[in-house]
């Protein structure tokens, strides 16, 4: 396996007000220090087009495309394949209920491939601390609209 960041949280408010906190996409400005901006469908084989903040330099754009979406429950998606197998990853992100005002977010992002090491010794802690940002801002949103 290549380089793996995991991220989870149990937030105090209900799966559905997560999973609307999560898919609005055009408001992940306002919470999200990673994702700046975010435009998809969530349909299999189409983009989702983000402006990502890795540094503390400029933001820059990414497009990687939707692999699943099961509604109110989980998506993925992926960049396109670098040739030759140099580099592939795989981001999935699920809202698991834990009852009536509390549920489990869980996200999962992979880097594989044969220049992964190089990837992730130049980017690998900016990465962890987007990907640790936004499972702070998804809670923060959500608990608040609670």
């Amino acid at each position: 396996m290549g380089f793996v960041i995991e991220e989870s949280a149990e937030i105090g408010a209900s799966a559905e007000t997560v999973w609307r906190v999560l898919t609005d996409f055009a408001a992940y400005g306002e919470w999200n220090p990673f994702a700046l901006e975010c435009r998809t469908t969530l349909r299999p084989g189409e983009p989702i087009d983000m402006l990502v903040r890795l540094t503390g330099s400029q933001p820059r754009k990414q497009r990687e495309f939707i692999r699943t979406h099961t509604p109110g429950t989980e998506f993925s998606y992926s960049m396109k394949p670098v040739p030759l197998g140099a580099l592939h990853s795989l981001r999935t992100q699920t809202v698991t209920p834990m009852g009536e005002d509390r549920c489990r977010y869980d996200s999962h992002f992979e880097l594989a491939g044969w220049l992964q090491p190089v990837v992730a010794a130049s980017l690998g802690a900016a990465m962890r601390r987007g990907f640790a940002g936004m499972t702070a801002g998804l809670r923060e949103r959500a608990e608040k609209l609670a």
